[in-house]
């Protein structure tokens, strides 16, 4: 029952994480908004678009993430009544391979930031650096949900280790 009751802990912390890309996408909408309404320079109203499109992203990233979650911790009761030891294992598969996604994530976001900042030098025009500079609000938030997320699923393969370890010397 230990490993489902860490499962289910971790799940609702990431639902919980997940929210926060909601959070911010309402918040890029919302200065979208703010640009249609009240920009007067070029460089204002070039951030219409590019805000509305990372609000419009980050929202789709939200939802379909908490959505996601939400079924994983129903789903979780279920596939543990049926085969603990079956759980316990995909729950370390699990674990292991979004660990590794997400040191696909940490080295590609930075590239895309490092991209996004030259072409700020690089193209002088108000699109391309509204462009530039929402992409790099985006990614930046998306490294700040996703370090946490990191940091959460890393502990979660350790305790789900522990556990192991624990029952082993049970035995």
């Amino acid at each position: 029952m230990d490993v489902l009751k860490l499962a289910i802990a971790w799940a609702k912390a990431e639902v919980f994480s997940t929210r926060f890309f909601i959070f911010f996408a309402i918040g890029f909408l919302i200065a979208s908004v703010g640009f249609r309404q009240l920009g007067k320079t070029n460089l204002a109203k070039a951030y219409i678009i590019p805000t509305l499109i990372v609000g419009i992203l980050l929202l789709i990233i939200g939802i379909g993430t908490n959505y996601a979650n939400i079924q994983r911790v129903k789903q979780f009761e279920k596939d543990f009544n049926t085969d603990e030891t079956a759980f316990y294992k995909s729950e370390i598969e699990r674990s292991e391979s979004t660990i590794k996604q997400f040191t696909v994530v940490f080295k590609l976001v930075p590239i895309l930031i490092i991209i996004a900042a030259l072409l700020i030098l690089c193209i002088n025009t108000p699109t391309w650096r509204a462009i530039s500079i929402t992409s790099i609000s985006m990614l930046i938030v998306i490294l700040l949900i996703d370090g946490n997320a990191h940091s959460r699923i890393e502990n979660y393969h350790k305790d789900l280790k522990l556990l192991n370890l624990k029952n082993e010397i049970k035995k």
